[in-house]
């Protein structure tokens, strides 16, 4: 999921470079909505291999 995030954060570089603005607000829209959908499930991740296994 980072890799999409930082693909899309890309794109909208070089469409904000290019002139293309709907197209790089589309594109940094994405990858801020990816970006933070990984942060959770990185941080769920951290918090759920914390805990003891039950026996």
């Amino acid at each position: 999921m980072l890799s999409w995030s930082v693909v899309f954060f890309i794109i909208a570089i070089l469409a904000g470079i290019l002139g293309f603005g709907g197209i790089s607000a589309a594109a940094v829209g994405i990858a801020k909505v990816l970006f933070f959908v990984f942060l959770i499930a990185f941080v769920i991740s951290l918090i759920m291999g914390r805990r003891k296994p039950r026996i």
